[in-house]
């Protein structure tokens, strides 16, 4: 079904907005996937807050235009989904990495992050990024392990000692 103008412009306008906000993008051909699979696909992107929608790759061009994601322009060929990734950069590209282990026909085509346009080999390197919560635990490990060892620190001196009267009382007693 064909759009009219107005349908156009509205949905040009609804994915510049997601792309001047988002923090990464992904462009995956889709071709080959059933109706049911998409659908799974697009449940388990709302799940992640990712925002995905197929697009015309003309109207895809217009909306990406003045954002970030400018640079995808170049890659759009062939019947696309966009994923763009709201709250985490890596959300986008580890639910498409996720969902093409078990469907092959779902490949990567385009990855962009910082303005910069990468290729479908660099999608694992993006899932990889830790989301908020992994980064955090991470920062809180790097915090404590000063402090930890020099409590350990502090505490092997009497320890120390501890084990050589210990060791002194056994060998007096043994004699």
């Amino acid at each position: 079904m064909a759009l009219r103008l107005e349908d156009k412009k509205a949905l040009v306008a609804e994915v510049n907005e997601v792309a001047a906000n988002a923090h990464s993008a992904v462009a995956a051909e889709y071709s080959g996937l059933s109706v049911a699979q998409m659908t799974e696909l697009r449940a388990k992107a709302r799940g992640e807050s990712v925002y995905m929608r197929v697009v015309k790759n003309t109207l895809a061009k217009r909306a990406i235009e003045g954002t970030e994601f400018e640079c995808l322009g170049e890659a759009l060929e062939g019947p696309l989904v966009l994923a763009f990734s709201r709250e985490d950069p890596g959300a986008a590209a580890r639910v498409v990495k996720d969902f093409a282990k078990d469907n092959e026909k779902l490949v990567a085509k385009a990855v962009s992050i910082g303005g910069a346009l990468y290729g479908p080999q660099d999608l694992e390197r993006l899932a990889s990024l830790p989301n908020l919560d992994q980064a955090r635990s991470m920062l809180l490990g790097v915090l404590q392990a000063p402090a930890g060892k020099l409590a350990r620190t502090f505490a092997e001196a009497p320890a120390m000692l501890a084990r050589v009267l210990q060791a002194r009382g056994d060998a007096g007693d043994a004699a």
